[in-house]
């Protein structure tokens, strides 16, 4: 299951882009929660908190306990991080989305999958191991939202595939997405085909010729 975390974030009042710099001149993200039959409000997060709580995380969408700081008044809220947008180029953290959620509504999320074990296929024959699924859209409950799913592929043989319909979840868990849709498969393995080897030229054959004067009496 997704570890539940505790992150401490403001009220933003401010709007506009001159607002959102300063935000992030003093060290924060700007933010905002939606969701739970709320009005979207406007937050600022620390940005080494932030950053602390993806490197611990395996996905983005992780399951926190905000507790928002309103002057001496704190109101805890549980959300997920619905959507973080990076800078193009450094990578660093932009602005966070959150969505509210409540511990009786089932929410949706993207879980990522991830492989285990080695398959029959690739070890005994060579083949190749494709994942054509990388991450998988559950409906749960909040406190049964799993960090990651993993799908064991050791069974697989050349030409086995493992469909979202064969994946085991964990209880309480339901997969939004088409069963039909191919996670995994091991195809047979690649052979490099060498170019063919240019047959010989064969060598040009120079005519002597005859001399003139020989020539002249024929």
């Amino acid at each position: 299951m997704a570890k539940q975390v505790k992150l401490s974030v403001r009220p933003r009042s401010e709007a506009g882009r001159n607002a959102v710099k300063q935000v992030r001149a003093r060290g924060a993200v700007p933010a905002v929660i939606y969701g739970a039959h709320e009005a979207p409000s406007n937050l600022e997060v620390d940005r080494k908190a932030i950053e602390t709580v993806l490197a611990h995380a395996a996905s983005e969408h992780v399951l926190v306990e905000l507790e928002i700081n309103d002057g001496g008044k704190a109101t805890n809220k549980l959300s997920i991080i619905q959507e973080i947008q990076h800078h193009p180029v450094r990578g660093d953290i932009l602005h966070v989305d959150f969505h509210a959620v409540s511990a009786d509504e089932t929410v949706t999320s993207q879980v990522p999958i991830e492989p285990t074990g080695e398959a029959v296929g690739v070890k005994t024959h060579g083949g190749l191991l494709q994942q054509q699924l990388h991450s998988l859209e559950i409906e749960c409950f909040p406190q049964n939202l799993p960090e990651i799913i993993t799908v064991d592929v050791s069974a697989l043989n050349i030409g086995d595939s493992i469909h979202v319909k064969d994946i085991v979840l964990p209880e309480g868990v339901k997969a939004i997405a088409d069963g039909e849709i191919t996670a995994f498969l091991v195809s047979e393995p690649s052979v490099a085909v060498e170019p063919a080897a240019e047959a010989p030229a064969a060598p040009e054959v120079i005519k002597e010729k005859k001399p003139e004067a020989e020539a002249a009496k024929k």
